[in-house]
């Protein structure tokens, strides 16, 4: 054995460094957005573990040890990967789409392979803790196996964008929405990115510069809405909005003077409420750039400098303005003011910080109950995104907001309550908040969403649920609520991709009498003897798990176990298997070996 020395609290230490960075890092909004974002949240997962082995006072083996030195050589090429992900150019990442999806491939392989190395049934942690992580190595597992399904269209789009002259403005479109190069401002963050690789590759990138130059230049064109090319990008975009384009000062003239309608076009203004035009003011910075002009000095509550998060003052005030729509604007505005605070929230952790700071919580938590189901699907993402900033947990919880998530839930529209689901899971982190979930009544909802869900939905419900279930009095609510059939169901349907969170919850719910005495009643021994023949790794042991947990004490499932011809199953099992399907296999083993006793004449 191996004391937890300084250097093991080192290993420890930048194990759970690692994965708070990569648990920091902004949601990506390219090409590359489905891999980095699942990622992102698988590690994100792993984070219980460390800070339980932080406060263990137990010894590490020398296998552990080389378990976990792999893990963070993995991480550490998962946190590289995402860093050049987050920080590079959007064209190159979609012009070299398969060679990343091999990259995101390869991290996986290599995360999968370093916690098949540890044993966590050696390690001084919680069996919810074990129970988690294992569920997260059963994702990690699956996801080894397979690669996302290539966006075809894109691909197409690009194919076409590099080959013609005149393209489709369509096309173009299309290419601008989901490289999430819609402003100026992005194009000019793409044009420095592009730099950056030339200057570090040099002639390495070959004729892709020019490719990627020449899709920047089109995608400029879109943005712009004027292919002339005798005029820079800022000057085109200010000559079109110089009429009617009127400043600041002269609409509110304007409107002090007691006008409700547009001085244009004379028809009734909707509301009153001032938006910055934060593209213009994109536009107009980079001509002055560009012209070697100074941008005139901020005027008003811009330069009020505020603690907490960084970011833009402009911006601050932007979302100010937000929350003062939310508190006071007419429904319009609190749809139009919850939908911006619920992508502001998603951009970045800066962003979830000072929405959280201003005020926002509370607004939110109040929209859960609209009669708009637009603006409650704005709401209860919100707060999702806001949720995952740690803090903002207990803000959200201590603002009443789980009764209202948990109706979201059972009334709202299906994407509302896919995101209420998840809101619940990512709350759920914190233990006492386990508690006051399964109280307010949001398992039965959840086991409704698992069953008639879309298959994200059917993800989310699962994935809440097992968390859930770690808290003992919930076990009991699950099993009272009628989880065990619907799970069956999922087991016993190979092909509906909910098999791993299916033998998940089974193996935590038969820890608890009322769960084993629901599942028994299922008739669950024929498909656990199968999956012990021919599951996962993963899923045999939990299998194992749910047949060691029934066959205690109970000598009929033990007659079923022979009658089925288990026993060459557990035994390859008991040689083949994890650490704990081992255990688990030989357990049932011994248990079998006394019926035949009992049985021999």
């Amino acid at each position: 054995m191996v004391p937890m020395d300084d250097s093991k609290d080192a290993l420890v230490s930048q194990l759970s460094m690692a994965i708070r960075d990569i648990s920091g890092y902004p949601e990506c909004r390219n090409a590359s957005k489905k891999m980095y974002n699942n990622l992102v949240r698988r590690v994100k997962l792993l984070s219980p573990l460390f800070e339980e082995l932080k406060d263990s006072e137990e010894e590490l083996d020398e296998e552990e040890v080389r378990g976990f030195e792999s893990l963070k050589i993995a991480l550490d090429s998962a946190r590289e990967l995402l860093r050049s992900i987050n920080e590079g150019s959007k064209l190159f990442q979609a012009l070299q789409m398969e060679k990343i999806a091999g990259d995101f491939q390869q991290v996986t392989e290599q995360i999968e392979e370093a916690m098949s190395r540890i044993p966590y049934d050696k390690l001084d942690i919680s069996e919810e803790v074990r129970e988690q992580i294992e569920l997260v190595h059963a994702q990690f597992k699956r996801a080894k196996g397979r690669r996302d399904s290539p966006d075809l269209l894109l691909e197409m789009d690009l194919s076409i964008a590099q080959k013609d002259i005149d393209i489709d403005p369509s096309i173009l479109k299309r290419l601008s929405e989901k490289l999430h190069l819609r402003t100026m401002n992005d194009l000019r963050k793409e044009s420095l990115a592009i730099r950056d690789m030339v200057i570090s590759c040099g002639e390495d990138l070959g004729d892709c510069i020019q490719t990627m130059s020449f899709l920047l230049q089109k995608l400029k064109d879109v943005v712009i809405g004027n292919p002339d090319k005798d005029t820079s990008e800022s000057e085109k975009e200010l000559i079109k909005h110089r009429s009617p384009t009127y400043e600041r000062s002269c609409i509110q003239k304007w409107l002090d003077a007691g006008h409700k309608t547009c001085p244009k076009t004379q028809q009734t203004l909707l509301h009153t409420a001032l938006t910055p035009n934060y593209v213009l003011k994109s536009l107009i910075a980079l001509w002055c750039e560009s012209n070697g002009i100074e941008l005139p000095k901020r005027q008003g509550n811009c330069g009020d400098k505020k603690s907490g998060a960084s970011g833009s003052d402009c911006d601050r005030a932007a979302i100010n303005t937000l929350i003062d729509k939310l508190a006071d604007g007419n429904l319009d505005q609190q749809r139009a003011a919850a939908g911006e605070l619920r992508l502001l929230a998603k951009r970045n952790s800066d962003n979830r910080v000072f929405i959280a700071e201003a005020g926002a919580i509370p607004l939110l938590v109040e929209l859960l109950s609209s009669v708009d189901s637009r603006t409650q699907e704005h709401a209860v993402t919100a707060l999702l995104n806001l949720s995952i900033h740690e803090a903002n947990k207990g803000n959200i919880v201590n603002s009443g907001a789980i009764p209202d998530i948990v109706d979201v839930l059972k009334n709202g529209s299906m994407e509302a309550r896919e995101n209420a689901a998840a809101t619940l899971f990512s709350l759920s982190v914190v233990d006492e908040n386990k508690v006051a979930i399964g109280a307010a009544g949001a398992i039965p909802v959840l086991i409704d969403l698992l069953c008639h869900g879309t298959p994200r939905g059917k993800k989310d419900a699962a994935t809440a649920i097992f968390n859930l279930s770690i808290y003992q009095g919930n076990k009991v609510r699950a099993v009272r609520a009628g989880i065990v059939g619907p799970l069956m169901r999922l087991l016993r349907d190979s092909g509906g991709g909910m098999v791993d969170e299916a033998l998940a919850i089974l193996a935590i719910l038969a820890s608890h009498q009322e769960g084993k005495v629901a599942i028994g009643q299922a008739e669950p021994i024929p498909v656990l003897v199968e999956v012990i023949r021919t599951g996962s790794p993963r899923n045999r042991e939990n299998a194992a798990a749910v047949l060691w947990s029934l066959c205690t004490g109970d000598v009929q499932y033990l007659r079923i176990v022979i009658e089925l011809g288990g026993e060459e199953a557990l035994k390859e099992l008991s040689e083949n298997g994890t650490e704990r399907a081992k255990r688990k296999a030989g357990s049932v083993l011994e248990l079998l070996q006394r019926v035949d006793v009992i049985q021999s004449p």
